[in-house]
């Protein structure tokens, strides 16, 4: 079954996805976008899980160090005095 897109807006939007994402048709483009819109419903995390879900990220990452002298540090790796 063919899907015709008689919309101009979202003709415009299809033909801005396919050159954002180098995809060779419009068709192709269409098709993961809703590859991936699908994919992220079926995912099914609301905005405050995947806020959770980033925080533990964080969280694992641990505190930044405070004790490095970053202009020292960023001299000595751009070869400075």
């Amino acid at each position: 079954m063919a899907l015709y897109i008689r919309d101009a807006e979202v003709d415009a939007l299809a033909e801005q996805v396919k050159q954002a994402t180098k995809a060779k048709t419009k068709t192709e483009a269409v098709r993961e976008a809703l590859l991936a819109r699908l994919a992220q419903t079926r995912e099914g995390l609301s905005l405050s899980e995947r806020l959770a879900r980033s925080r533990a990220t964080i969280a694992k990452a641990g505190q930044p160090a405070t004790d490095i002298d970053m202009k020292a540090y960023m001299d000595e790796l751009w070869g400075g005095n």
